[in-house]
């Protein structure tokens, strides 16, 4: 396997002779993880998984029943067994992150989403505990997260949506997934109840200053943690296929260097704040006060990602660092880290 990317056979990885299918050792248990991964997270058929691993659906059936036996499967699976070491110490050491997450796929043209979703679930689950306020981004990977993510009460916990919601919802809302997390942890929930971006920075100081917004704004300078995903500036991009800008504003911050964004802060690959209109007027909590909160969890991955990630790995310094083996590869690859 190279860089850590999933293969249609990947490479070390030997089908069983038949009558011996209990292998054991790190190659049982890599591929052990890896049909456990695409049956509960991803949701593939035997049949698929044993052709994706090119292996026989005995054989599936039997990784899987291992996988519960060893306790392996949960609501989402240990990563401990995975072999995706090399790429997670990778990425720590390019960007000086206390941990990486780096979520296996199925293979390299596989959706990531769901994969790193289910991981993100897993850290938050882990991180929350009483007493705390915490500020939450959005996007498709914090929404799939959702359902990775352990429900129970949580004494004086406060949530914080980072980003002002939008007119005309169509499947996401930015204030939506701080809103069903809250619930999910029986928490306060403090929304910015403005438009994510408004027409002038005059309407921005109003909102803040003299319609009550300054609470909020305040309080997430008190955030013990913040969970962000980002944004890239492909066609796929969510803001953009779902209307949130115009396509001339879209033109208009690519050609000043935006690769993504991050609460719609738009950025350079080197992590800067763009020079363009909209930065001044979104209603989003500051890239200052994101970037001086202790704990700052990145999530995110997939094709065309990969500039977007490493600007936002450089803007927010993340503690924290969650995505896949073909992203995580990628971005070495694009720093010169591969080994």
């Amino acid at each position: 396997m190279s860089g850590g990317a999933a293969t249609t056979k990947p490479t070390g990885l030997a089908e069983p002779a038949a009558g011996d299918l209990s292998v054991t050792g790190r190659r049982s248990a890599r591929l052990r993880l890896r049909a456990a991964w695409m049956y509960y997270v991803e949701g593939m058929t035997q049949s698929a998984i044993a052709d994706a691993l090119d292996i026989g659906r005995v054989t599936v059936v039997r990784l899987l029943a291992d996988a519960r036996q060893l306790n392996e499967v949960k609501i989402s699976l240990s990563r401990e067994i995975a072999e995706l070491p090399r790429l997670e110490m990778g990425l720590q050491k390019a960007f000086g992150l206390r941990e990486a997450v780096v979520a296996p796929l199925s293979g390299p043209l596989a959706d990531p989403t769901s994969a790193i979703g289910a991981a993100t679930g897993q850290v938050i689950s882990d991180l929350i505990r009483p007493d705390m306020k915490i500020g939450f981004g959005w996007g498709r990977t914090l929404m799939r997260a959702l359902g990775f993510i352990d429900e129970k009460a949580v004494s004086n916990l406060q949530v914080i949506s980072l980003l002002g919601g939008i007119t005309k919802a169509r499947q996401y809302n930015p204030s939506e997934f701080a809103w069903q997390l809250s619930r999910i942890f029986q928490a306060d929930c403090h929304l910015i109840a403005a438009p994510a971006i408004v027409d002038s920075i005059e309407t921005k100081k109003a909102l803040i200053e003299r319609c009550g917004l300054g609470t909020v704004y305040n309080l997430a300078r008190e955030m013990d943690a913040v969970v962000l995903s980002v944004g890239e500036m492909e066609t796929e991009s969510t803001s953009l296929r779902f209307g949130f800008f115009s396509q001339a504003d879209w033109a208009s911050l690519i050609a000043a260097g935006a690769v993504g964004d991050v609460v719609y802060n738009f950025i350079d690959i080197d992590g800067r704040p763009v020079d363009h209109p909209v930065n001044s007027r979104v209603m989003s909590i500051p890239i200052e006060t994101l970037q001086a909160t202790p704990e700052r969890i990145l999530t995110s991955g997939g094709p065309g990602k990969t500039a977007a990630v490493l600007g936002a790995l450089r803007m927010l310094r993340p503690t924290v660092f969650i995505t896949d083996e073909v992203t995580a590869a990628a971005v070495l690859k694009a720093v010169g880290a591969e080994d």
